[in-house]
């Protein structure tokens, strides 16, 4: 798939992996709508990509939908939509007090997790079908899906994180499949520990601590012996669109790592 003159819709895209996927399609020539619901800093990476914001509620199909009719709207085909949105959460199905997993806390992953996600694949396949065949194969467009290692081998206290991420592993294939007869591929990543905004926020502040965190989480990679980078993220997410036989796969992207139970 070709990008230069497509335009993107990226959710999640203010900060971190979204952030970094999106600077690597507009650098590719691509539109990028940065949907996401940090306002300030949403606006800040449009503006420097040369795209546009939309405040964007992944739970809220009529968010995407707005999101998704501002990347058609502005004049160049949707090719692309890349699901980066989602949060994380730590909790044990049965506390250490005794007291069960909260299940508002397990439905808000699942919504913002899975149920953004599925909103994001399906508003956007659906505008992509109204397009134009790009190639002699019927290609319209591609979606990529951010799910985790932890969608596979998931630690003590992730029920809910890895309950919404598998699921965005099981719906690679069937998504797939139903939107071949559109022309659109669908795949997944599964990032591990990447050096994002959200590790570098647990040690409050103290760069020492802060180091020392980062050390810790690198121990258990196998090569190379780092985190992630956001904008190696968003190369593979480049590498997936440009690629026209990629189809139907989950891409582990986590330099070898296989999570110990906590």
């Amino acid at each position: 798939m070709e990008l230069n003159g497509t335009s993107a819709i990226v959710t999640g895209a203010a900060s971190g992996l979204g952030e970094a996927t999106a600077r690597a399609l507009a650098q590719a020539g691509a539109y990028v709508v940065v949907a996401d619901l940090n306002d300030e800093a949403g606006k800040e990476v449009a503006a420097s990509i040369g795209g546009q914001f939309a405040h964007t509620d992944v739970t809220d199909p009529q968010h995407v939908q707005e999101a998704v009719d501002a990347a058609v709207g502005s004049g160049r085909p949707l090719r692309v939509a890349v699901n980066c949105a989602g949060i994380g959460w730590a909790s044990r199905t049965v506390n250490r007090d005794g007291s069960p997993h909260d299940l508002a806390a397990f439905n808000r992953v699942i919504a913002i997790n899975l149920t953004g996600t599925f909103n994001g694949l399906r508003i956007a396949a659906a505008a992509m079908s109204k397009t134009e065949p790009v190639d002699s194969d019927g290609q319209r467009g591609v979606i990529i899906n951010t799910s985790s290692v932890a969608g596979i081998e998931g630690q003590t206290g992730q029920i809910a994180y890895s309950a919404s991420k598998g699921g965005i592993i099981g719906m690679t294939v069937p998504a797939a499949r139903d939107l071949s007869v559109i022309g659109v591929r669908v795949n997944t990543i599964c990032p591990g520990i990447i050096n994002t905004p959200i590790y570098k926020s647990i040690a409050g502040g103290d760069p020492a601590a802060g180091e020392a965190f980062l050390a810790r989480l690198a121990e258990p990679i196998v090569f190379p012996k780092r985190l992630g980078r956001p904008e190696e993220f968003g190369h593979l997410v480049r590498s997936l669109i440009e690629n026209d036989y990629m189809n139907a796969e989950v891409v582990r992207f986590d330099g070898g790592i296989r999570f110990q139970p906590k």
